[in-house]
């Protein structure tokens, strides 16, 4: 069998963006020796694409925001989909979380008084997301990195070892989360340069591995996006939720067609842009959901207004959720009234001053003069629906990011399933991976704490990793994973996108038997030394596991709630509402079930008005409130 390096560590985590790197910082606070693994550069994560900002209610541009408030517009942009008790920890400690990051060194823009700047986002009430520009996402990351190189200066001042206490490992992918007695034990892993195998001896791991996007054509992700940490779970006998509920951004790039899916942030919209059809018409009035009606403006006047009265005046429709913006650009497409390119027009010219574009969104505009040759201080940008997040993810704790069914395994951020609900509202990514980062390291070091010993981990099971890992090497057949790749990315485009119908994504299901079957045979040549071929074949099987849920629970939900559109149950039924779908891997396939989501406690539904719960609620769920049921 083959050698590997090998090392001790109390807790690995397996991810180096926002989530990662605030759950190492809290397992180091704890006296623990931590790894923290990132795929590839340290510094250079999915997280830097959430470019608008951080959702917190901090009130610092409008005194009327609070935690209740923020929470109320997080469980309507999930639909009551949510798990309250996520949505409930996340409105009352992301301001924590942003000024916490201001003590780390992190440089936000400010209000004329000083305080931290918070801007406008779609399904926000007051403007929330504190920002650096549109480049959020980037100094978060800057400031997370920074903070660990300066814990690891404090630690080699008291040990004389810079990585006593915290250890980057860059450029390593994890294949495996290993176990001992059915707990957590360690993981294994490979450098992606030399192909050299790593077993790391750890009793808690934590996920922090980001999205799927990768499975998809169209998608804003990088390459690391193939759903490693959703796939290792469901290996290590966890379960995942709400998979069927994919957020397609409404605003990603559309031509040339080498940058197609390339994300157009949502600061655009939240900082004055309208959405434009060929016709000229801002057409986003005529898609406001009965839900919305009371929140968003229904003329073009009332909507300008808003900008600089926003006590008197209900919001644009461009600033509705992000589900209802790209349900409302593909409907505008496929009617024959979308852009030369396939998207609509997003315009922010006739708005804003162009020195006040280039101050606000600076990145959109060098993006857009780099790579398609538009001005937008003076054209309309041509934007559409990319494959952007998922809401699904890793079953968890709530207070403790603690896997369900696993002992030993934590998750947070994207790869952490419950938060958003049904769809998600823009800047919570980032306020979700501060909060639950967080936890996440606390949990994980609580347990370590707590356990009387350490899992041994054992030779067998280490072999069974390492077999699986270089079987792709003893393919039998012609097959190539760039092709099924290929394939799978246009399929899922294609029968589980973002319109949905029973027959296509049954033809889904049937081919992704097929494409398990062709990866399994699939054939590399040469050795384990930056082989491309191989990393891909690796990365192929975690999509295909990760697919087969995403269409395996969008079948199961007969109706059409947030980032889960189905054309042949188009409305949403309140009999599923308290309904999560879980997802399970017996080894060969993925098995669903319905789990009924527990009931929110009076004080919390009391924040909503009653004639809104009951688009919501059943009557039964309604007289368990006390709240009437008629």
């Amino acid at each position: 069998m083959a050698e590997f390096e090998r090392h001790e560590y109390d807790v690995v985590i397996i991810g180096a963006g926002g989530a990662g790197l605030r759950a190492a910082i809290e397992a180091r606070a704890s006296g623990l020796r931590t790894a923290i693994i990132c795929k590839s550069l340290f510094g250079k994560a999915h997280t830097v694409m959430a470019e608008g900002g951080i959702a917190a209610s901090m009130g610092n541009v409008n005194s009327k925001d609070n935690w209740m408030v923020h929470f109320r517009d997080t469980m309507r942009g999930g639909k009551f989909q949510n798990n309250w008790r996520m949505a409930e920890l996340h409105a009352k400690e992301s301001p924590d979380r942003v000024w916490e990051l201001e003590t780390y060194g992190a440089l936000f823009d400010r209000t004329p008084e000083g305080k931290i700047s918070q801007r406008n986002f779609g399904g926000h009430e007051y403007p929330r997301l504190a920002h650096v520009g549109d480049r959020t996402g980037l100094e978060l990351i800057r400031t997370m990195q920074q903070k660990i190189v300066s814990l690891q200066q404090e630690d080699f001042a008291e040990t004389g070892d810079y990585e006593s206490r915290i250890k980057v490992f860059a450029e390593l992918t994890i294949t495996e989360i290993l176990k001992t007695d059915g707990k957590v034990s360690g993981v294994l892993g490979y450098w992606r340069e030399s192909g050299e195998f790593v077993v790391f001896e750890a009793p808690a791991v934590v996920l922090a591995t980001g999205g799927i996007g990768k499975s998809f054509k169209v998608t804003s992700n990088s390459w690391e996006g193939t759903g490693d940490g959703h796939a290792l779970a469901l290996k290590a006998g966890g379960n995942l939720m709400h998979m069927e509920f994919i957020q397609f951004h409404p605003t990603g790039m559309v031509w040339p067609l080498s940058v197609k899916g390339i994300l157009v942030t949502e600061s655009v919209r939240g900082d004055g842009g309208v959405l434009r059809n060929s016709e000229g018409r801002r057409f986003m009035f005529d898609y406001i959901p009965p839900v919305f009606a009371k929140q968003y403006a229904d003329t073009e006047e009332e909507a300008d207004r808003w900008y600089t009265d926003p006590d008197n005046n209900r919001r644009p429709p461009e600033l509705l959720p992000r589900d209802e913006v790209a349900r409302a650009i593909n409907s505008e497409v496929k009617a024959g009234r979308g852009s030369p390119h396939g998207g609509v027009f997003l315009d922010v010219s006739t708005r804003l001053a162009p020195e006040v574009i280039k101050a606000r969104l600076p990145s959109m505009w060098h993006q857009f003069k780099e790579l398609a040759d538009v001005d937008i201080t003076k054209q309309a940008m041509e934007v559409g629906p990319t494959c952007h997040y998922v809401m699904g993810g890793v079953q968890v704790d709530p207070d403790t990011g603690a896997a369900t069914g696993v002992p030993g395994l934590f998750a947070a951020g994207e790869v952490a399933g419950g938060m958003h609900g049904s769809n998600r509202l823009g800047g919570n990514s980032l306020s979700d991976l501060l909060v639950f980062g967080r936890r996440a390291g606390v949990g994980a070091s609580e347990y370590v704490s707590a356990l009387g010993s350490k899992p041994k981990l054992e030779q067998a099971e280490i072999d069974r990793a390492l077999a699986s890992a270089l079987a792709p090497f003893k393919g039998d057949s012609k097959e190539n994973a760039y092709a099924v790749h290929y394939e799978l990315q246009q399929m899922m485009n294609d029968l589980v996108g973002i319109i949905r119908v029973g027959a296509e994504m049954r033809e889904a299901i049937e081919k992704l038997e097929v494409m398990k079957e062709r990866a399994k045979h699939v054939s590399v040549s040469g050795d384990t030394k930056f082989n491309p071929g191989w990393h891909i074949a690796l990365d192929l099987m975690n999509m295909l596991l990760v697919s087969e849920a995403v269409a395996k629970s969008a079948m199961e939900r007969e109706e059409s709630r947030g980032g889960h559109t189905r054309d042949d149950f188009p409305t949403m039924d309140p009999k599923w509402r308290a309904i999560h779908v879980i997802t399970s891997w017996d080894g060969s396939k993925v098995s669903t079930e319905r789990q009924t989501l527990p009931p929110m406690p009076k004080e919390l539904a009391e924040l909503f008005d009653g004639e809104e719960l009951k688009k919501y609620l059943l009557p039964e769920e309604l007289a368990q409130l006390g709240m009437g049921g008629n």
